[in-house]
């Protein structure tokens, strides 16, 4: 039982590598223009920060894990 229950927690020192700052600036970033284009009224621009936020937490880091994981 404590093998399964251990199984479940998260390594406390991951082999990603990768510095997690320019990822939370890309989505701050994206935060950003997406509530400017909110407060300009411009349904381009929300779109734009979405993506960008999607970027920034997903994309990006997802890129470095599996090019540091080969």
């Amino acid at each position: 039982m404590l093998v399964l229950l251990a199984n479940w927690v998260p390594n406390p020192t991951p082999d990603f590598g990768a510095n997690p700052r320019p990822f939370v600036l890309v989505f701050l970033a994206g935060f950003v223009i997406g509530i400017l284009g909110h407060l300009v009224r411009s349904r381009p621009m929300v779109a734009i920060g979405i993506g960008i936020v999607f970027l920034g937490t997903v994309l990006l880091p997802l890129g470095v894990f599996l090019s540091k994981s080969q």
